[in-house]
């Protein structure tokens, strides 16, 4: 059953590479993946996975199912990730993403004529956030991943290695309200929200000798006025606030809310607090999860690193991370100086490398699958390291 997953990816491979060029060359931000979603549904739908869409609030999520006659259980789900970062387009990776999760559950979908047990793969929109952002929080919540076993995805990066901790994250919009009025010949007659937000942001800057050093706060201004000499009656800023722990997250997020309030005071202005996106979870490795990771990979020819020491970002796999066994390493596609996020990462997932870690992430996820359902231990010994 090994040598068929292999063999069918190899034999296959142009698929599944052209699958990962296409959204590359198509890239679309959160919850505008019209065309990837598409792409995907159709590729799944023809190799006999029945498709549900327009999925907890998000138009372009699915989910793809591919069930055994032999019995539905274990359930092995797959994630899949397809959006692009404003003006920058792949530069996280998500078309290989996409296509390697398309590559696992497809593959493993193949060895399920002989074989109990159900494929699901979850088509997650808007992963880098934005408005309705980071899809995954909206399933966890509309509770779609009752009854799997474990869920699985590969992230492209520049070294092999193990899931990581990330951080929480709180996605925050802050509003202040003010009353407009001529700046030189009325000002006494103004409450100027643009002062509310300055007095915000120092608040933020003063606070931050005062947090763990996991603590991470960054936002902008998105509306700062309309002229010069109009008192500014409204102001806005956008804000990530991360930690982490989803409870560190929310103990400085009070914090700062109390610092906006106190801005508002200040200022004789009012201010409005509000999430624009889904908040995000702190990912929970599953350490004998990801070992046997390790092992598939190994298998394969690659080791993987078990000691990373590079910086963590979010991600709302953390949001899935809590409820059931995950994994989320990272697969390398490019030297160890490129970043994510940048123009250079874009390029290599495009490349040949980011190709061949399509078909190399989709073997290790099929075969890692395989394992789980073969090995009803292996199974629950994952699931007792999961709640430990």
């Amino acid at each position: 059953m090994e040598n068929r997953i292999i063999n069918f990816l190899d034999k296959n491979r142009g698929e599944f590479i052209e699958i990962s060029q296409k959204i590359h060359q198509n890239p679309e931000i959160g919850n505008e993946e019209y065309f990837a979603a598409e792409l995907l549904t159709n590729f799944l739908e023809g190799k006999g996975f029945s498709i549900e869409k327009n999925i907890a609030g998000h138009e372009t999520g699915f989910i793809a199912r591919k069930k055994s006659a032999h019995g539905e259980f274990p359930k092995i789900a797959f994630l899949a990730e397809y959006d692009a970062l404003p003006n920058l387009g792949h530069a996280c990776g998500h078309n290989v993403i996409g296509a390697i999760s398309a590559a696992g559950a497809v593959a493993l979908g193949e060895a399920l004529d002989n074989l109990p047990g159900e494929v699901v793969l979850y088509g997650c929109p808007s992963e880098e956030g934005g408005e309705n952002g980071s899809a995954k929080g909206s399933f966890v919540r509309e509770n779609l991943f009752e009854n799997i076993d474990v869920a699985m995805i590969i992230h492209p990066s520049s070294e092999n290695s193990i899931t990581k901790k990330s951080l929480a994250v709180n996605p925050l919009d802050f509003e202040f309200f003010g009353k407009s009025s001529h700046a030189a010949g009325s000002p006494e007659n103004g409450k100027n929200a643009l002062d509310a937000l300055l007095h915000f942001f120092n608040g933020i800057a003063t606070l931050r000798q005062h947090v763990t050093s996991d603590v991470k706060i960054h936002g902008i201004i998105t509306h700062g006025g309309d002229a010069p000499n109009i008192i500014p009656d409204y102001t806005k800023a956008r804000f990530y606030i991360r930690a982490a722990t989803k409870e560190g997250c929310d103990e400085v997020t009070q914090k700062i809310e109390n610092i906006a309030q106190g801005a508002a005071i200040m200022t004789g202005c009012t201010t409005k607090i509000s999430s624009f996106q889904n908040r995000v979870d702190n990912l929970v490795p599953t350490k004998y999860f990801d070992e046997l990771y390790v092992k598939t990979m190994k298998n394969l020819g690659v080791d993987v690193c078990t000691n990373s020491k590079k910086g963590m970002g979010s991600t709302d796999v953390g949001n899935v991370s809590h409820i059931i066994p995950t994994i989320h390493p990272n697969i390398k596609i490019c030297d160890s100086d490129v970043t994510g996020h940048t123009h250079e990462f874009a390029h290599a997932a495009g490349s040949s490398k980011g190709d061949e870690a399509v078909i190399l992430g989709g073997k290790a996820l099929a075969l890692l699958g395989l394992e789980l359902i073969l090995d009803e231990e292996k199974l629950k010994k994952v699931k007792e390291n999961f709640k430990k």
